[in-house]
């Protein structure tokens, strides 16, 4: 039995796909939302500190499973590695309702003016893709304020000296100090920096319906079981639902866009939860799967008018793919600065992100999210024991005082570090899988150092007795951070999309999460893709008429 028809299908239901649907579904649209994974609740999500840090031999708390996906890597030496979520050569985002949005840390950063003008402020890279994005921070603008009050954001970026302009202050005042915000805020001060209190998508009172944050210490990779975390499986989903013009399809795996003879999009071809394929018709689809599976989509949808897949006419899709090459230093102490006091991650400088001599871009500097006992049995100085007796001592001796302060490097992107698919590896459905290959730039790697180097000197200054650095290597950066692999730009020679996250060459096909990122900035992504989320849509509903585009 055919299904019926609707206006628009969104294939992810995660940071960027939630908030199309709800936008679409408002304005009078009938939308399909199709989901990979599951609808969880936070009481199926227990709080097992092995299998929910990410990525371990336990699983993935958030899906996808095993047993059904798999990709193929290829190392720096150029072997190929057949591996599964759990491993992290796959570069794993979360599969649920909501995405990465439902474990998420939850800082909710704007980009800087200058990230917009990357080659402009900087010039070329040598062995670099570095441009331009064809829109500016004036753009999204109103839509990152829109994310901030419809979402919920709290948090005081007023003592950011270094902020873009804004016009609306945060929704939500930002938590009461813990003993290690405190400290590393006051060494801030002293050292001519100009620490702040972090935006988040965290209630800090309660907003929206929904109470404010308990301060546990499972926060970054746990679900939040007093809803206090704000996603788009709590927020904006629901709101579409409600509207009764979105249906939410869960379980269902989506295998290509399908084509007419005239180029245009007619629907999705997709395996339902009991394995069934269906073909959902629509005047438009929207593709927010990750920068890792909206490429991967792309690419498998091949028809005689597009041979090399939709979108790729020119051998950019999958191409750019970044994510963030994390840097900075751990602390010990001769004093305790751990009070357990959740979510750990809340003072921040952004005096690094520009301006760095010889350095293209940067990465702002927070303290880390609560390190919690499984994690720091792998945090150890050089030299350190690693096991027995004297691992257990350290443990003990340094838990409580030890701290760690990082940043998101903004990386130099690279054509050849990419996503194809693989021509001989497919997935349970039968679907060829995602093929990641490619190396971090070199100059990424300086920029890191130079940002852990200052990351160090502040922990000195807070009066660590004992610091060293934490440095990312040349793999592949494309993990919960992973962007650019549609990218957006005028030209359709080296790009994917244009600025409206619109397909070059078809019209009704739209790649809206961070895939279309042209950079990736020195920040945690989560609040652009949605903003970009809100501004797609706002273009959509605008040049939208009789079922097609003005």
């Amino acid at each position: 039995m055919a299904l019926k028809h609707v206006n628009a299908v969104i294939i992810g239901a995660g940071a960027a796909g939630g908030i199309v649907a709800k936008e679409l579904a408002v304005a009078g649209l009938s939308v399909v939302l199709l989901e990979r994974g599951k609808w969880y609740s936070p009481f199926e999500c227990r709080k097992d500190d092995l299998r929910n840090q990410r990525v371990t031999a336990l699983g993935s708390a958030f899906g996808p499973d095993d047993e059904r996906y798999v990709r193929v890597f290829v190392d720096a030496n150029g072997q190929e590695h057949l591996v599964r979520p759990s491993e992290g050569n796959y570069h794993n985002n979360a599969a649920c309702v909501g995405g990465g949005t439902f474990s998420y840390g939850a800082l909710a950063w704007r980009y800087m003016e200058k990230d917009f003008r990357m080659r402009s402020t900087y010039g070329a890279v040598e062995g670099s893709t570095l441009e331009d994005w064809p829109i500016s921070y004036q753009d999204l603008e109103p839509y990152y304020e829109k994310a901030e009050w419809e979402i919920g954001v709290s948090g005081d970026d007023s003592k950011n000296v270094f902020r873009a302009p804004r016009n609306k202050p945060l929704p939500m005042p930002p938590m009461p100090p813990s003993r290690e915000h405190q400290l590393l805020k006051d060494t801030a001060e002293l050292l001519g920096l100009h620490p702040f209190d972090a935006p988040m998508l965290r209630n800090t009172v309660p907003y929206n319906g929904r109470g404010a944050c308990m301060r546990c210490r499972w926060c970054v990779g746990f679900a939040c079981e007093v809803d206090a975390k704000n996603g788009t499986h709590n927020t904006v989903i629901p709101k579409a639902l409600a509207t009764k013009n979105c249906e939410l399809r869960t379980e269902c795996v989506a295998k290509e866009i399908l084509t007419n003879a005239q180029g245009r999009v007619t629907g999705v071809a997709y395996f339902d939860a009991n394995d069934r394929l269906q073909e959902q018709p629509a005047d438009l689809v929207v593709v927010s799967c990750s920068a890792t599976e909206s490429p991967r989509l792309l690419l498998n949808s091949k028809s005689q008018l597009f041979p090399n897949g939709l979108g790729n006419r020119n051998d950019w899709v999958g191409r750019n793919l970044q994510g963030h090459a994390y840097a900075g230093a751990y602390g010990l102490f001769d004093f305790d600065v751990y009070d357990d006091l959740g979510p750990g991650a809340s003072v921040a400088v952004c005096d690094y992100n520009h301006g760095n001599p010889g350095l293209a871009g940067g990465a702002a500097l927070a303290n880390e999210f609560i390190r919690l006992p499984y994690n720091f049995s792998t945090i150890r100085p050089p030299g350190a024991p690693r096991w027995g007796a004297a691992h257990k001592e350290f443990m003990r001796k340094w838990f409580k005082r030890h701290t760690a302060v990082h940043g998101p490097v903004q990386e130099m992107p690279v054509f050849d570090s990419r996503v194809q698919v693989d021509p001989k590896v497919k997935d349970y459905w039968g679907i060829p899988v995602a093929r990641l290959s490619g190396l971090n730039h070199p100059h990424t790697l300086e920029v890191a150092k130079y940002i852990a180097l200052k990351a160090e000197t502040w922990l000195k200054e807070a009066g660590a007795i004992q610091t060293w650095l934490k440095m990312p290597g040349r793999g592949l950066s494309g993990g919960q951070h992973q962007a650019g692999t549609c990218r957006m730009g005028n030209d359709p020679k080296t790009s994917v999309v244009n600025k409206y996250c619109q397909v070059h060459d078809v019209d009704n096909l739209f790649v809206v999460d961070a895939s279309v990122h042209v950079t990736n900035g020195g920040f945690n992504p989560g609040l652009t893709i949605m903003a970009i989320a809100y501004y797609a849509s706002d273009h959509i509903l605008t040049t939208w008429k009789d079922r097609k585009f003005r």
